[in-house]
């Protein structure tokens, strides 16, 4: 099932960088919520999607906001993609896909791992959800723009 607007977002506990556990429930009631899932570290579209979220990363904290990224790859890609990209949000790993199945988030073509984000307002609730292989830096304008205004 697909997580839509106005569902209450999906629980999850995975691994982050250093060692940390992320789990959504410690930002749930602090802090709205930026959830992008992405398919690959170090690959051409998701680098310049980092980046733009690196680049506005500072508005995101501004406005009340937290980026967690999640893809399937392993712990250590993520700590090399992330100092590779001085990446300073939270990037996890959904090695099992575990957290892209409670969010429904499809394939592309049936092969790519989807490329999909959630703006989940601090009750916990799916506030916009974006959907785009290709138009990466969307991802990025299209949620702080909502941030912005859930934090007014």
């Amino acid at each position: 099932m697909t997580v839509q607007i106005g569902d209450r977002a999906p629980e999850f506990e995975l691994p982050g960088l250093s060692g940390k556990q992320v789990k959504l429930s410690e930002f749930v009631g602090k802090k709205t919520i930026v959830l992008y899932f992405y398919p690959k570290d170090e690959t051409p579209g998701c680098t310049k999607e980092a980046c733009s979220f690196r680049d506005a990363y500072e508005d995101f904290s501004a406005a009340g906001a937290e980026v967690i990224g999640i893809s399937s790859d392993d712990v250590a890609s993520h700590e090399a993609f992330a100092k590779h990209h001085r990446l300073p949000f939270v990037l996890a790993s959904d090695a099992d896909g575990r957290a892209r199945n409670a969010y429904g988030v499809k394939k592309t073509l049936g092969l790519f791992a989807g490329r999909v984000t959630y703006v989940i307002d601090r009750e916990g609730v799916v506030r916009d959800v974006f959907e785009s292989q290709l138009r990466f830096h969307e991802h990025v304008r299209r949620a702080l723009e909502l941030v912005k205004r859930l934090e007014r």
